[in-house]
C-alpha cells in the first residue's frame, strides 16, 4: 500500500497535477496518492491525521533535489527521470496486487 501510495504521489507530480495558487506545494498530490491508496483502509480519525498532516510536506522543489541526491537539476529532467521510474516500476506493482487478488491475500480492515 505504501508503495503505491508512492507511485500515485510521483504519477501525479509527473502529470503536472498542481494547486495553481501554490504550485510549489505538493499537498494535491499527496492527497490524491492518499484518495486512492491509503484511505479506505484508514478509520475516521487517521484520515483526518493525514488530512491535517499534508501541511508538513516538503515544498516540490526541496522533493525533486532529494530524488536527485542533492544536485540542482532542472524540474523538467527530475520530472522525466521520474516519468521512467514509473514506466519500469508500475507493472511490478501491478503485478503483486494481481497476485494478492489471486491469492485472496488482500486484507480489507481499517486502522
Amino acid at each position: 500500500r505504501g508503495l503505491k501510495f508512492i507511485l500515485v504521489l510521483l504519477q501525479s507530480i509527473s502529470d503536472g497535477e498542481r494547486d495553481e495558487e501554490h504550485p510549489n506545494l505538493i499537498r494535491v498530490n499527496a492527497l490524491k496518492a492518499y484518495e486512492i491508496a491509503l484511505k479506505k483502509y484508514h478509520g475516521w480519525m487517521l484520515q483526518k491525521l493525514f488530512t491535517g498532516s499534508v501541511y508538513a510536506l516538503p515544498y516540490k522543489s526541496d522533493l525533486l533535489k532529494a530524488l536527485e541526491k542533492g544536485k540542482e537539476v532542472k524540474e523538467e529532467e527530475s520530472i522525466e527521470k521520474i516519468h521512467q521510474f514509473l514506466t519500469r516500476v508500475t507493472p511490478i506493482l501491478d503485478a503483486i496486487y494481481e497476485m494478492y487478488t489471486k491469492m485472496n491475500a488482500e486484507l480489507s480492515y481499517k486502522a
